[in-house]
């Protein structure tokens, strides 16, 4: 199956997607950043497909996950995250064995995971979309310098999915961001195990 960073970026920041519960996005819109109650002392995770949070959150309904966000990041952030990353799951290439997996995931700042693409109805697709957890030794790094800007998607997550459940599935696509393979540096993809 194909690895793929697929994202929303330009030439400067990348579009990443959070869900959380209404007290923590309505306080990162109102200040413009993630301030409290976003919790500085637990991993955040970040994706850059809309289409595989969308499937992850129910469409914004499972709770605790009702508000979706944009996060645009820094692309030097990105990269900085995913440059000290570990995956989830031993990677005989990369760490030999799991016992030196399990040594260096323990103490990793990054985890990557890689779970399968989804369609809009939900169906897994024949390639991988990532999973960023961004650990208490970069949080407030990520949040108070990587973070560019937040927008609530909400709204339109909530008009795909009724478009979806009305079978209007061409509709809903047509809500999507224009997503597109993130050029990464071959140390970090080779690191992430990514494709080229």
């Amino acid at each position: 199956m194909l690895r793929q960073v697929r994202a929303d970026f330009d030439g400067d920041t990348i579009r990443v997607y959070q869900a959380y519960p209404a007290a923590i996005a309505d306080a990162a819109l109102a200040a413009g950043r993630f301030v409290a109650p976003f919790s500085f002392t637990r991993m955040t995770w970040i994706k850059p497909s809309l289409r595989w949070l969308v499937h992850r959150s129910n469409w914004a309904r499972k709770p605790g996950q009702e508000r979706v966000l944009a996060v645009r990041v820094t692309r030097a952030g990105w990269e900085q995250a995913l440059s000290r990353a570990v995956l989830t799951a031993p990677e005989p290439a990369i760490h030999g064995s799991a016992a030196a997996w399990s040594a260096v995931f323990e103490q990793a700042d990054v985890h990557v995971q890689w779970d399968p693409e989804r369609t809009l109805r939900g169906a897994a697709l024949n390639q991988y979309s990532i999973q960023v957890g961004i650990g208490r030794a970069l949080i407030r790094t990520y949040a108070e310098e990587w973070v560019v800007g937040l927008t609530d998607l909400t709204s339109t997550v909530h008009r795909m999915a009724a478009l979806v459940r009305a079978g209007r599935h061409a509709d809903a696509q047509r809500l999507l961001p224009p997503e597109r393979p993130y050029p990464l540096p071959s140390p970090i993809a080779r690191r992430i195990q990514a494709d080229t």
